[in-house]
């Protein structure tokens, strides 16, 4: 069985990228860009369990996450009443997410793009996935529709201005550069859409076997999948930063998030939406903080003078 010649070969796509983006053209992108992701944070600050190390470790583990068909649907419904994605939604539930674990309401996060908009490009081996930065601002407590408008118009425009390489980015912006922690943004997230299929070959019997991640190139990453029962996916993350048992926090949290917006249908303001689990304020809020003391009646530098008196020699 003979197959019919390819259009195009990829050294003709890499010519064609490096004639075409030159110029004006290459100009235009980079202004774009450059305004967009000016005063970015240098690090998203989440809770980390251990001291980040001067130079970042490429070890990696990964927590399972899985989000029911029910509630994917409702997510769904919600992001086409906003005129938006399914990845747009989820990427705002996930923006909260890091947001009211970082403290921060300038959330950067990277995510791939096929990077095969041609149609002669679809049918050709090759790696043409790039990056993309997407500036989240979840600042003013919005309600999660607006949040999600928000959301939807950086990622359209990050669409329409994808072919910019991001090593080029990189460069054009010139970040101050760190071996601790990567440029532009820590943490990524990826929704894959594209249903694989089964590989039958004659007479063989073909399975699929999972390989257990050992590496990873950011802090953070939440890769998603949608099958038959929802959706289903892996939060991945650095052990030079974080125990499996945070990482499965921030897994329970966004499923939780996710129910809340479901049961609101996103009418919701985004400082509503809680990231804890039931009891759980409760034990933060009362039951850690209940460290009320007997003190005698003295004002405090002479409760100190006491203590030094009893105790000279301790610290």
């Amino acid at each position: 069985m003979s197959l019919p010649e390819l259009p195009v070969q990829y050294a003709d796509f890499a010519v064609w990228q490096r004639d075409w983006l030159s110029g004006e053209v290459l100009d235009g992108r980079l202004a774009v860009w450059r305004e967009r992701l000016a005063g970015i944070p240098d690090v998203l600050e989440l809770p980390i369990d251990r001291p980040r190390p001067a130079v970042q470790s490429l070890d990696g583990a990964t927590v399972e996450v899985r989000v029911p068909a029910d509630l994917t649907r409702v997510l769904r419904d919600i992001g086409r009443d906003e005129n938006a994605t399914l990845f747009m939604t989820l990427l705002s539930a996930f923006a909260v997410l890091l947001s009211r674990f970082s403290g921060q309401s300038d959330v950067v996060v990277g995510t791939p793009v096929a990077g095969r908009g041609p149609a002669e490009l679809e049918g050709l081996v090759g790696f043409f996935v790039n990056t993309l930065v997407l500036r989240c601002d979840v600042s003013g407590d919005p309600e999660f529709g607006e949040l999600l408008e928000r959301v939807r118009e950086v990622a359209l425009e990050a669409y329409a201005y994808q072919d910019l390489p991001f090593e080029r980015l990189v460069d054009e912006l010139a970040p101050d550069r760190s071996l601790s922690h990567s440029p532009l943004f820590q943490v990524m997230f990826s929704l894959q859409n594209a249903h694989g299929r089964q590989l039958e070959l004659p007479g063989i019997e073909v399975s699929s076997y999972d390989v257990p991640l050992t590496t990873t190139n950011f802090d953070l990453s939440l890769h998603l999948a949608e099958d038959t029962e929802g959706l289903v996916g892996v939060f991945e993350y650095r052990t030079a930063l974080f125990d499996a048992s945070t990482v499965g926090r921030f897994a329970d949290a966004y499923v939780r998030l996710l129910d809340q917006i479901a049961a609101t249908m996103g009418e919701v303001s985004v400082s509503s939406l809680s990231v804890l689990a039931e009891g759980e304020r409760d034990r933060l809020v009362s039951e850690w903080n209940a460290t009320a003391v007997e003190l005698p009646g003295l004002p405090v530098h002479e409760l100190v003078v006491e203590q030094a008196r009893l105790r000279p020699d301790a610290v």
